[in-house]
Formats: C-alpha cells, structure tokens, sequence
C-alpha cells in the first residue's frame, strides 16, 4: 500500500483534511512511493494559531537555552546521518554521497546558530547625548514562514529555520511536494532535541498553501528559494502584506578560464560543478567562458573524455556512481528540449546523453551528461536555467569580453574564474556584478556564517547583509571563496563536490 504523507503541526503527524493529494516518485525507477496531502488554506491557519500561542515563551527562553536545543539537534543530525540520507536520495535521486552532503551543509547552519547568544546581542552607546545612552535591542518577529525547493530537501529548510527558531520565532515549513520526507523527519528530530510543540509546523501542499502563507496577517516574514518567476510572485504579493520577505531565485552560473589556467583542473573542477547532482543544483556552474582559440580547443579535448566516463545511476548501486536521475518526469522533458534547441540553434554538441537509459531502470528520469561548444547568448540554452546535467563552453577573445557575459545576464548567483595571474583575480573579484564570487574554486557557496545571496534576478529582498545597520541599505554584499594563484596544485584529484 502507498504510503500517504500529512503535515506535522503541534508536535504531531496529522493527515491533511483537504481531499487533495499529488504522487511522490521515486525518480530513479518511475514508481509512486507515496500520496502526498495537498493542504488547504483553513489548515494552515491551524498550523499558525499553534505557532502563534506557542511563540511568546520560547521567545522568552533565554538565547543560551534555545541554542541547547540546536546542540542536540546537531547531534541527532550525526546519529540518524544514513536514514536521512537514504530517504532524501530515494525521493530525490541524488547519490548517497550527494545526499550526506545536503545535509551536511544544513547540519553547518545548525552548528553556526549555536553561538545565538552572542549573534543576538544588541549594541550600546554611552553618552549619545547629555545624560542619554541608547542601547538597541533584537526580537524575534513571531511567526514566520519558508517555502524550499525540491533540489536541497535538508539543507535549505535548515537554512530557514535554524536561525529563524534559535532567534525566537515560530515557523511554518512549506516543503517542495517533490520530496516532503526529509522536512518532516527534520521536524521531528528537533522536537526530540527539545524544541517545544508548536514552534516547528511542516504544511504540505500546492500553490493554495503558498498564497494562504503570503496572505496570512499573522506571518511576519517569509523566505523563498526557488525559480525567479516564482520567487517574484512571493515577492511582490509578500511585501503587498507588509511582510519582510527574501527569495533567492534562478541562476546561470559562469566560470572564467584564462589562458594561463592549469586545464587539467580547471576541467575537473567543470565536472563536478557542471554534472555534480545531475545540474539539479542553484549553485552549478552551467557555462565555460574561455578565453582564446587555443585554450578553449585544449579544455574541450580534456573535457570530452571525462563527461563520457561519467557513471550514472540509481543511488542504491554503489559509490561509483557521479549522478542520478533528474525530479520527474517534466523535468527530463524540459532539459532535451532544451538540448534539442542547442543543437537547432547551431551549438555544437559534442558530448550527446540524450540517448542514455539505465539497464536497471529502464523507467528512471536519466539522461547522460551532455557538452556543447560554440554557444552564444543568443540561445535558449544559455538564456534559461537548465537545471540539468548540460555544460555550455562560450568562446572569447579576450578577458574583457569573458566577464563582459555574466556581467550582462540578468542573473547573478555564483561566478567563477581559473587562473595563475593574481592581478586578473583581484580584478575580476572587484569588478563583477554577481553576489558570490570563486576564485580557483568551482562552486563558491560560502560557509554557513557568510552571507548566501545573488544579485540581479537572482536574489530578491536580501535582508541578511552584515556590518553595521546604518550601512545596510546602501551598500551589498559579495561573498568571495578563493584559492590565489601561489595555491594552485598540479594534478588535483578529481571529485565531484557535495556542495549546493
């Protein structure tokens, strides 16, 4: 019998009164595994009202308690490391490497929200005035919502309510219906940790839920990771309802590579950020900028025989493995049309999955990794997100004709550059126009206690900028994670990255 999923509201599963549920697949076979509940707006207002009666005496808990409960939390997270991971791959395809490292880096935001006590003292200034000091304080909002994507179903929950909580708000969960299993038995987990009943609710549901939790009066503040026209919409509808929001929404992730750049790095370090979780990843790096004939000529050829020995597959066949399936079904339609379109529009395909299919499931959402050259801006797949495990290779003259690209696209998530000359780091560091910058590094996704934020269509709201407040709405802030040049090694091992 398929199992079906509810919520988790006051501290307890409870199945959805709506009527509505939507299939949850196992995407490396095609089976339905489970019926998820697709909740209703009068339910999530039930979620609040516990929320909001249970909020004001956590909020008055003292910092140092709250941050005892992410302590145990953190230490659940290791013990029950293998059960997370094998629900979160079966649900998403992800390999279970892929897996551990999702939760992983939500386990580091568990970590950082640790030290609340000391991250959530106010300032003080003595004699402002004659005989007057001023002191600031922080408090938590109440109520307070996010709604994850799909392709991170523990890391990025965590990202939304391990500081909201250890803050001293309540939060309502909206999970992607793609893979709802992992939220809930993070839910649970912190309920064992000690958190009480009421202040984390999981609502499942559809578009229906979403508008309910952007036009509920009693939600304060709203996150959001997903597509950018989606992330828009909670945008514009979220600040219409006088409520803070922030969204993180699509991405076209560039690397830079110079002609001085070591190529046997630079094209393992493409692998593993091109094809590490199938592309199913905001952080992926989806496009090559070389700069000269040359060296674009000699990255292909190493690039070429690397993506054909890419091993794909099922999450249960072992840790050869690179990447599995994608979502669904929709999703592997999406990507080949997209390739299709690559190769109508006159880019070169020099490395064609299209054609993949596992011997062992035969009805799984796979399709093999997949290279182009020649790709300009002008087409589709450099214009859209893919979200797949396609690579694009742009070629340009000169330096300023490689940034010149992600400097014009309209989104501006994570950039990268690869190359011995410290002058051209620096340069590109200071001059690019996207919110988190690698320096000889494939993925720059900053650790839990950096600023995680893109620019452009890519980011929306960013509330999370550091250093004083009276500097906050006049300045933005770009994370960047470098290697410099005097660090390069010859010959890196090539891995593919457990990283968002």
């Amino acid at each position: 019998m398929v199992e079906k999923i509810g919520n988790l509201i006051a501290g307890k599963r409870v199945e959805s009164l709506s009527g509505r549920y939507c299939d949850v697949f196992n995407p490396a076979s095609g089976e339905i595994i489970a019926k998820l509940s697709l909740s209703s707006a009068p339910e999530l207002a039930i979620a609040v009202e516990n929320a909001k009666y249970a909020q004001p005496a956590w909020a008055a808990t003292n910092p140092q308690r709250r941050a005892r409960v992410m302590m145990n939390f953190v230490q659940l997270l290791n013990r029950d490391m293998d059960q997370l991971a094998q629900a979160l791959s079966k649900e998403h395809g992800k390999t279970i490497a892929d897996a551990k490292g999702d939760i992983i880096r939500g386990l580091e935001v568990a970590e950082f929200c640790i030290g609340a006590p000391h991250l959530l003292k106010g300032e003080f200034t003595e004699g402002a005035g004659t005989n007057i000091d001023i002191h600031s304080l922080r408090q938590p909002l109440g109520v307070v919502a996010g709604i994850t994507p799909f392709n991170f179903p523990a890391m990025i929950p965590m990202w939304k309510f391990c500081p909201a909580i250890v803050a001293g708000n309540a939060f309502i969960l909206k999970p992607s219906e793609r893979a709802p299993t992992v939220p809930l038995m993070l839910a649970e987990l912190m309920l064992e940790a000690g958190l009480p009943t009421g202040i984390l609710n999981v609502v499942n549901g559809d578009k229906e839920v979403v508008d309910a939790i952007l036009d509920h009066e009693d939600i304060m503040a709203i996150g959001f990771v997903g597509s950018t026209p989606i992330a828009e919409y909670i945008y514009t509808r979220g600040c219409a309802n006088a409520k803070r929001v922030q969204c993180f929404g699509s991405a076209k992730n560039h690397m830079i590579i110079m002609p001085d750049a070591d190529l046997d790095q630079t094209a393992d370090a493409l692998i593993g950020a091109g094809y590490g979780a199938a592309g199913e990843r905001c952080m992926a790096i989806s496009v090559a900028v070389v700069v000269g004939e040359e060296t674009a000529n000699a990255l292909v050829e190493k690039l070429i025989p690397r993506v054909k020995a890419l091993k794909i597959g099922s999450y249960d066949e072992g840790e050869h493995i690179d990447f599995g399936p994608l979502i669904t079904k929709q999703a592997r339609e999406k990507v080949l049309g997209l390739v299709n379109s690559g190769v109508e529009q006159g880019a070169k395909l020099v490395v064609d999955g299209r054609d993949f299919s596992s011997q062992s499931h035969k009805d799984g959402y796979f399709i093999g990794g997949c290279l182009f050259d020649y790709v300009s801006v002008d087409m589709d797949i450099y214009s859209e997100e893919i979200f797949g495990p396609v690579l694009c290779i742009m070629r340009a003259k000169d330096y300023e004709e490689a940034i010149s690209i992600p400097m014009e696209n309209q989104y501006g998530n994570g950039v990268s550059i690869y190359t011995r000359d410290g002058d051209t780091a620096r340069d590109f560091v200071s001059r690019i126009n996207v919110g988190m910058v690698g320096v000889n590094v494939p993925i720059p996704v900053p650790l839990a206690y950096y600023t995680f934020g893109g620019w452009k269509k890519s980011g929306f709201g960013d509330l999370n900028q550091h250093g004083p407040d009276a500097f906050k709405f006049y300045t933005r802030t770009k994370t960047v994670t470098s290697r410099w040049p005097s660090g390069i090694k010859e010959g890196a091992e090539f891995t593919i990255p457990t990283m968002s």
